[in-house]
């Protein structure tokens, strides 16, 4: 992990605030952002057009969404929410134009290029993008895992454990955990502070949000898994130190291409930022949601967990209201409910790639994934349904609930047999993936089941304990636990581009802490 803390200062303007903060990032990160960029994103719609229908299709489509945001900036309606979109617009901004040797603050309206540092944003929705606009190749493959989550509540509800494993590719392991400390006010004339002005969350060069998605944000939510914390007026300098939010996602994505024709990039907002604009403005759980569901782009369709510690009170068996708070999204329908009941009764919440609402499984074409591939897509026996079930007892403090979420014990465990595979033992159906060890020429169902540089490439964890201080436990690359350790020279993935990343991958957890 690299680390990144970003200060600005309350007597400025939030226009300027932001604007430094991207100048800032960039000035400190710009080698890793350059060698992220190559390895992740380089050649994507390109000079050199491999895909130049889908591309132009991709450009008209955000050009016309950033000109719609735009024309709602200059509105004057619904200040505090567009106030804070224009500031996630200018710290990219000051981003991108510090990388290419600008300096250049917007005093009144100001463009982005659609194919720059946005991409990096875009990481999530453009692989509903790509779907939606016909791209021939998507990258989004059926049944591709992308993260899991646990939410654990402690033997005598001592604690409430949060933790989130990404799961990407391999080409993305150039990691920072950021700590962003922005004092904005909500809206462009007030004088009220921001409830989310610190936010700590795991995060890649070059963009200005978590993507995995893992935040522990200073109105006492975590999200994404999201931590929230005390919604007290903070003072406009130092926010106290209260219980945290924290909001984490897993993605449930669409499988069903009728519901594409509810995009539309007039009249919605890119889900990377409506997840900046909810962290910032909300106190609860069910604020987050309110804010989040407005604008719905139907594009990085998510389960989100908002885990608000204000609400959390240790050692109380009885479930308080609006400790955590569930939304799932796909095009067209947000469904959102409060789940602490059901946390409290089976002691855990797990997250993995699958939708819990009934009405969001069945829109999203899973009913037909299960008929024709069985219960693997269905939400309550797929295989990792199955391990968080069995396994979630043992945790117990925080070493066991690390040892939980970094598992993968994929040649014994009969949990990770798959039925129509050819060998049955199945390296994807583990909490943290290793895709690169199912072997290249066996039999596989779907896709998601064949050997890829894809797999478990983190695991963050916090607690009611560590959240007031945004601390938290990490670690960075795949899991090495009961597998061998992942080595780019020898794996099947040496041919593709790593530039900065360690050949070996054996990295034991950290603390973090901000002194």
């Amino acid at each position: 992990w690299a680390f990144l803390e970003v200060t600005t200062n309350a007597s400025y303007s939030d226009s300027l605030q932001a604007y430094a903060a991207g100048l800032a990032e960039a000035a400190v990160s710009e080698q890793l952002m350059y060698m992220h960029w190559m390895n992740t994103m380089v050649g994507y719609c390109g000079p050199f057009k491999y895909e130049s229908e889908y591309c132009e299709k991709l450009r008209g489509y955000l050009e016309a969404n950033l000109g719609w945001m735009e024309e709602q900036m200059g509105k004057g309606e619904d200040p505090e929410y567009w106030h804070q979109v224009r500031l996630a617009l200018l710290q990219l901004k000051g981003l991108e134009d510090n990388y290419n040797g600008r300096l250049d603050f917007p005093r009144g309206r100001f463009t982005l290029a659609p194919f720059g540092f946005l991409l990096l944003q875009l990481g999530g929705d453009l692989e509903d993008l790509e779907s939606a606009l016909n791209r021939s190749s998507p990258r989004r493959i059926l049944g591709s895992g992308s993260c899991s989550a646990l939410l654990k509540l402690l033997p005598g509800y001592r604690d409430l454990l949060v933790a989130h494993d990404t799961w990407t590719s391999y080409q993305s392991m150039l990691r920072i955990i950021k700590k962003y400390t922005l004092p904005f006010r909500t809206s462009a004339g007030g004088n009220s502070q921001i409830p989310g002005s610190i936010q700590v969350f795991s995060s890649y060069p070059g963009t200005i949000f978590s993507g995995d998605d893992f935040y522990i944000l200073s109105s006492g939510l975590v999200s994404g898994v999201l931590v929230l914390g005390d919604p007290s007026p903070a003072p406009l300098l130092y926010p106290s130190l209260s219980s945290p939010q924290v909001a984490l996602e897993t993605t449930i994505g669409n499988n069903n291409p009728a519901r594409w024709k509810y995009l539309d990039p007039r009249g919605s907002v890119l889900e990377w930022l409506r997840n900046i604009v909810a962290n910032r403005l909300a106190r609860s759980g069910p604020e987050w949601t309110a804010v989040f569901r407005r604008f719905n782009s139907g594009t990085y369709n998510n389960q989100w967990m908002v885990v608000d510690y204000n609400a959390f009170v240790p050692g109380r068996a009885s479930p308080p209201q609006g400790v955590l708070t569930v939304l799932e999204q796909i095009p067209g329908l947000v469904v959102a409910a409060d789940q602490t009941e059901l946390l409290y009764q089976q002691g855990y919440w797990a997250s993995y790639n699958l939708p819990y609402f009934e009405e969001i499984f069945n829109a999203s074409g899973n009913p037909e994934l299960v008929k024709k591939y069985g219960d693997w897509f269905t939400y309550d026996k797929n295989p990792r349904a199955q391990i968080f079930r069995r396994n979630q007892t043992l945790v117990h403090d925080l070493d066991s609930m690390v040892r939980l979420m970094r598992s993968n014990n994929y040649l014994q465990d009969p949990l990770s047999r798959c039925g129509g595979c050819d060998p049955p033992q199945n390296a994807e159906n583990a909490i943290s993936a290793r895709s690169d060890l199912n072997p290249p020429n066996g039999t596989y169902p779907f896709p998601a089941l064949r050997q890829r540089c894809h797999g478990g490439t983190d695991m963050k964890v916090t607690s009611w304990g560590m959240a007031p201080t945004f601390g938290l436990v990490a670690v960075s690359g795949p899991t090495w636990d009961d597998v061998p350790p992942f080595r780019w020279s020898t794996s099947p993935c040496s041919s593709l581009l790593h530039m900065g990343h360690p050949d070996l991958w054996t990295f034991p957890p950290v603390k973090v802490h901000w002194d």
